[in-house]
């Protein structure tokens, strides 16, 4: 779920934000390594990017040839969120289908709850279509719901996971 790791990473600053003087040379570094982190999105083996904790130390910088800005080698803590398989979460409803439903998990937007994984719930359709089972327990837009990850699938192309999920288990389905 949540993981606290320590990553290196590189931090090109330009020319014109250099200062000699370090506190503004610090917050430059750390101004753009916040940038960067957030493009980054997510990485296979780490999950999701969510926060920069501390910032550990700061190399020395070496200028590069042809623009002249400066690489520093930075090593920071950071918390980072990637599913795995086996854990039980809770995930939101935003879309229902006629053959299961896909959830939100923190930032994992495909979630994927098939009605095969749902042995007790049947398609109810019309406007706002959900899942019913015999003791009136429903999932639908909006509902949050207990589930346990069979697997997860990296995307490189969209720097994204996906999850498929199922209420297979004690206590899993919708909460309330």
């Amino acid at each position: 779920m949540f993981l606290k790791v320590q990553l290196p990473w590189n931090v090109i600053i330009s020319a014109e934000n250099l200062d000699a003087r370090g506190l503004m040379l610090q917050r430059s570094i750390l101004i753009r390594l916040l940038d960067d982190f957030a493009c980054k999105k997510a990485t296979k083996d780490l999950g999701y990017f969510l926060a920069v904790m501390t910032l550990e130390s700061i190399g020395e910088g070496k200028v590069r040839q042809h623009s002249g800005d400066v690489l520093f080698p930075v090593v920071f803590s950071g918390i980072t969120f990637k599913l795995f398989r086996g854990e039980i979460l809770d995930g939101v409803v935003h879309k229902v289908l006629k053959h299961g439903v896909f959830l939100r998990c923190g930032p994992v937007e495909n979630v994927y709850l098939s009605n095969l994984k749902m042995a007790d719930y049947k398609y109810v359709p019309g406007e706002n279509p959900v899942f019913l089972n015999d003791k009136l327990s429903k999932i639908g837009k909006d509902v949050t719901v207990r589930f346990m990850v069979i697997g997860t699938k990296w995307l490189e192309v969209e720097r994204e996971f996906q999850a498929l999920v199922s209420l297979d288990g004690d206590f899993l389905g919708p909460v309330s």
